[in-house]
């Protein structure tokens, strides 16, 4: 066998492992080439161990070795799907030694062979807490883009604020961010790195919180709103408070993952023997603060949807501020999107496009003729029976046969049959008039599609 390399994931990344040169070559024969990685700097990890016991347990030749890391992608899936990697006894890692003939240009899985890099007991935890670090790493480069792309300044948006919970975030986010400089030219945190941002975490627990809950209040108050002029404007007005609420939102979850980051590299400095138990309690705290803002920016998402169906229901007499609403809840839709999406929650964006007048015009108009030719009918065959019952009464006048009408009974059909007529006619008007008014009622804003339905109308 001429070279050996290591594969390990953890569901969110991949590590390949090995010679410098055997891992430039597997990414390039495997077509992780294509995809983004960046390096795994082994060294730092194995020297990051304050403790002798540690740095043994994590093992010389891991150090020794290079390691590339890769986003757990569609692409990337796929690329290492073949090589079948099998669960270890680390929860949620799983793994595979992979070679390469020498004369082959195929990698292969050696099922069969123990881990050659990866031979002290800790070295698969302190992998992992890596690999978990660099994910983390990479959601923070994420959300820096998106705060570029948005052209949102935190600090700004939180010194125009007057909660101090708010003013608060500008101090963490300035602590935070020395400490990581520090960590990286350091390759360790110490315990007064350590000692100045542990107690960040509950302001930024805080902020978030806030921020979630004046996007629940939003979506809430254009919930409430029944006319359609006093819906454009509230959701005009959302607008820029929507984006600048979920600039500060990635920002608090950026933060949240550099203490994340910084805090594993204090376990495996302090207390290597507890680094997998705490990786796995932050992974879970990770999923749990997803969860919650997936929760409230869905919920923002919906109140946007249904802001864009009344508002397209209502264009026929709200041809400008039909048009305005739809655009706006278009617009917040693709800022909570944008953001979900750089978060790794997925959802589809489809937004809705502004309902025409001239197209809801056509619609009613298209209904209304539908209407009038079922009233035409009914006004046919009410006609036909109308003429019936008239000459009916009169044909019954003739008493004694002679074809002549009798004169005094005469008289009373006419007045007879001038009732008939008059009934008919009558029902005549109230078919077709129950027809249009159907279609104006269904064409009607707001109105309830069961109560005007052609099964409740009165026919």
């Amino acid at each position: 066998m001429g070279s050996e390399i290591e594969m390990v994931s953890d569901g969110d990344g991949v590590a390949i492992i090995g010679n410098t040169s055997d891992v430039e070559r597997f990414f390039l024969h495997s077509g992780l080439d294509k995809v983004p990685s960046k390096d795994l700097d082994l060294h730092k990890l194995w020297s990051a161990s304050g403790t002798a016991g540690a740095a043994v347990q994590i093992g010389a030749d891991l150090a020794a070795n290079s390691g590339r890391w890769v986003k757990l992608t569609a692409e990337s899936a796929e690329a290492v799907r073949r090589y079948g990697l099998m669960a270890t006894k680390t929860p949620g890692v799983s793994h595979a030694m992979i070679g390469q003939p020498g004369d082959v240009k195929q990698w292969l899985q050696i099922a069969q062979a123990p881990s050659m890099l990866l031979s002290g007991p800790f070295a698969l935890t302190a992998l992992s807490t890596m690999m978990q670090q660099r994910a983390m790493q990479q959601q923070m480069d994420e959300i820096v883009e998106y705060l570029e792309l948005i052209n949102e300044k935190v600090d700004d948006i939180l010194r125009g604020q007057k909660d101090a919970v708010l003013a608060d975030m500008i101090g963490v986010d300035l602590t935070i961010e020395d400490a990581l400089i520090v960590r990286d030219e350091v390759g360790r945190v110490s315990e007064v790195t350590w000692s100045k941002v542990q107690a960040t975490s509950q302001t930024i627990a805080r902020t978030q919180a806030y921020v979630l809950r004046e996007l629940d209040a939003i979506a809430e108050k254009l919930h409430k709103k029944a006319d359609l002029g006093d819906i454009a404007r509230a959701t005009r007005e959302a607008e820029p408070k929507v984006r600048e609420w979920l600039a500060v939102l990635a920002r608090t979850f950026q933060l949240q993952d550099g203490v994340s980051v910084l805090e594993l590299d204090r376990v495996l400095d302090s207390s290597p023997e507890e680094l997998e138990s705490h990786r796995l309690g932050l992974a879970k705290a990770r999923q749990k603060r997803l969860e919650r803002i997936g929760r409230s920016t869905a919920a923002l998402l919906t109140q946007m949807d249904e802001t864009v169906q009344r508002a397209n229901a209502r264009v026929l007499l709200n041809p400008f501020d039909s048009p305005a609403a739809v655009k706006s809840s278009n617009q917040v839709a693709a800022e909570v999107h944008s953001l979900r999406g750089r978060l790794g929650i997925e959802d589809d964006n489809n937004a809705a496009d502004a309902k025409g007048w001239g197209q809801a015009a056509g619609e009613i108009l298209d209904k209304l003729r539908v209407g009038t030719a079922e009233g035409a009918g009914a006004a046919k065959r009410l006609g036909a029976q109308t003429f019936d019952r008239a000459n009916g009464v009169l044909r019954a006048v003739d008493v004694d046969g002679d074809g002549l009408p009798d004169q005094p009974r005469a008289a009373a059909a006419a007045e007879q049959a001038g009732v008939a007529i008059k009934g008919a006619a009558a029902g005549v008007a109230g078919a077709v008039g129950g027809l249009f008014q159907r279609n104006r009622d269904t064409a009607a804003p707001g109105a309830d599609s069961e109560s005007n339905s052609p099964d409740h109308a009165d026919s």
